[in-house]
């Protein structure tokens, strides 16, 4: 399979909800909420991609690096590569509906295992889409990580329990779909959630918690002092709230304020592995990535998401040549240059 025909297979399976671009940057899906869009003008989520584009590499060549290492330890676990697939659910509202919820989620879990990362499944609008991930996690010895809405404190923590049940990696709370209009859609109340609720959902478990959907530094202090042991900085992939900052934006005075306390990882517009390398120059950890996963999957089920996954790491290791990194934690901040806004 090429990936070529990976595309225009996703193309084609998601008509409608997806125009598979040639570059994906929000402009021709921008209100499809639901479906792939960003919220409102779209603005938010081709905010994202501007911000990556406004960071430039320094090409250093009077070195040693030939061979340098993507391994990324994370709760306890090696990672082959520090892209994580980010939890979306929603196959048949937001992707067209050519895999079931079920078929998707294993493709991602399982895939991800077979290449030596992990993905994380979510939570939606349909409540059965959580225990979709759930299985796949499952089928996959607890090689997963379970990401759920911010719901009731309630409801949290029983889908908490339910993920230790099959043995997940961690557990984490996508506290940035607060506002997202297919939950409210289909009668799933979400929002906002006090520092005194973090506290209580972090100590209802002894699984690592991540708390998605950090823009502010306000509030990644407060995350931290909440007990978390990661936040991914996100702001859903500008598709709740528009007229936000992207998140490059912001991911490094974030990393200042929190930076080795917890993990830190970042979603929103990472398109390539260069984007990658720069996340991990502005002091991420590791990254999200969903929509070109999800073009993968749709384009070439597990075979089409592990060529994305490997497209990915290569163009991440030939960059980390290319700028003299021999592994992730050699990544830094002088790697990058900024372009004048």
């Amino acid at each position: 399979m090429e990936l070529n025909q990976i595309y225009n297979n996703a193309r084609e399976k998601m008509k409608g909800y997806c125009k598979v671009c040639p570059f994906c940057d929000g402009k021709a899906c921008r209100g499809e909420v639901p479906g792939m869009g960003g919220a409102g003008t779209g603005s938010a989520f081709q905010a994202n991609i501007e911000a990556w584009q406004r960071y430039k590499l320094e090409m250093r060549t009077i070195h040693q690096v030939q061979n340098p290492s993507t391994e990324l330890e994370l709760f306890g676990v090696k990672l082959t590569t520090p892209i994580i697939k980010a939890p979306v659910t929603g196959s048949s509202y937001n992707m067209g509906g050519s895999l079931s919820e079920e078929e998707y989620a294993d493709i991602v879990v399982e895939g991800s295992k077979e290449f030596g990362t992990i993905a994380m499944t979510g939570d939606g609008a349909d409540p059965t889409m959580y225990n979709s991930g759930l299985e796949a996690i499952k089928q996959a010895d607890g090689f997963g990580i379970a990401i759920i809405k911010p719901r009731s404190q309630k409801e949290i923590i029983k889908r908490i329990k339910e993920a230790e049940k099959v043995g997940a990696l961690a557990v984490g709370v996508d506290i940035d779909g607060a506002g997202l209009i297919t939950m409210a859609l289909k009668g799933q109340p979400v929002g906002p959630k006090s520092k005194e609720e973090i506290e209580e959902l972090v100590n209802s478990t002894d699984l690592p918690f991540i708390l998605k959907g950090i823009m502010t530094l306000d509030e990644a202090r407060i995350a931290a002092e909440a007990g978390v042991d990661a936040i991914v900085v996100s702001n859903h992939g500008g598709r709740v709230l528009d007229s936000t900052p992207g998140t490059a934006d912001v991911l490094a005075e974030i990393v200042s304020e929190v930076g080795g306390r917890i993990k830190i990882l970042v979603d929103g517009g990472i398109r390539s592995g260069v984007d990658v390398l720069k996340a991990l120059a502005l002091g991420a950890n590791g990254v999200l990535v969903a929509r070109p996963l999800i073009i993968g999957v749709f384009g070439g089920e597990k075979e089409g998401f592990k060529m994305i996954l490997e497209k990915m790491t290569t163009e991440l290791k030939k960059a980390m040549i290319l700028t003299g990194c021999e592994s992730l934690g050699a990544v830094k901040g002088n790697i990058l240059r900024k372009l004048n806004d």
